[in-house]
C-alpha cells in the first residue's frame, strides 16, 4: 500500500508525449486562426483605402466649389484635406489622379492595391473612385 502512495505523489508533471500533443494542438489552432486573420487584415486595408478615396473626393468637391473647377493635381487640393496633406492608400502608395474617368465623372482616383502596380487581382487589384474594383 505504501508503494502506491509513493508513486502517486511523485507523478506531478506532464510526460513528454502530453507536452508534444498540447504543442501540436496549439500549432493547429494558430494556423487556422492565423490564416483567417490575415484575410481580415487585407480586407481592412482595402476598406481603409476606399474611405481615403472618399475623403479625397470630398476635398476635390470643396476645391470645385471654391474655384469652379477641379484641380490639375491632388496637391492643388491639399488645402482642403486633413492636415492639409494628400493621403496615401493603406499600403503607403500615392493615389493616381486623372481629370477624366471611365465612369462618367470629371475625375478618377485610383489606388493600385498592395503591389502598387496597375491591374492585378485580389489584394493587388486596383481600387477606383468609380467603384470598379473586384469587391
Amino acid at each position: 500500500m505504501n508503494k502506491n502512495i509513493f508513486f502517486r505523489q511523485q507523478r506531478r508533471g506532464l510526460t513528454l508525449v502530453e507536452i508534444v500533443v498540447v504543442i501540436a494542438l496549439i500549432g493547429i489552432l494558430m494556423s487556422v486562426l492565423g490564416g483567417s486573420l490575415l484575410g481580415t487584415f487585407d480586407d481592412s486595408k482595402r476598406d481603409t483605402t476606399r474611405i481615403s478615396i472618399g475623403q479625397v473626393e470630398q476635398a476635390l468637391e470643396m476645391y470645385k466649389i471654391k474655384k469652379n473647377k477641379y484641380p490639375k493635381s491632388l496637391s492643388d487640393a491639399a488645402k482642403y484635406m486633413r492636415n492639409q496633406e494628400v493621403p496615401k492608400d493603406a499600403w503607403s502608395n500615392d493615389f493616381e489622379y486623372t481629370s477624366s474617368s471611365s465612369c462618367g465623372k470629371d475625375y478618377e482616383i485610383v489606388s493600385y492595391g498592395r503591389d502598387g502596380k496597375k491591374g492585378g487581382s485580389d489584394n493587388d487589384a486596383d481600387i477606383s473612385s468609380c467603384g470598379s474594383d473586384d469587391d
